[in-house]
């Protein structure tokens, strides 16, 4: 399996890492730390608390969530 197979908001965990410098579980337990929430709030906070560019604050989200709900 190539790193081409990884899809929707997992492949941009790499370049999240890179771009603010933690691991990629720290942002996704920030995230569940604030739940329940609703998904927007929880895009809004990364963005507005820690700087967070849209796209990778929604990614975050929507990961954490889709494991919530499993």
């Amino acid at each position: 399996m190539s790193m081409e197979s990884v899809k929707g908001p997992a492949s941009y965990f790499p370049s999240i890492e890179k771009r603010y410098g933690r691991p990629i579980e720290e942002w996704q337990q920030l995230v569940r730390d604030r739940l329940p929430a609703k998904h927007m709030d929880l895009v809004s906070m990364l963005k507005d608390e820690h700087g967070m560019g849209h796209g990778h604050a929604n990614a975050i989200v929507a990961h954490v969530l889709s494991k919530q709900k499993g």
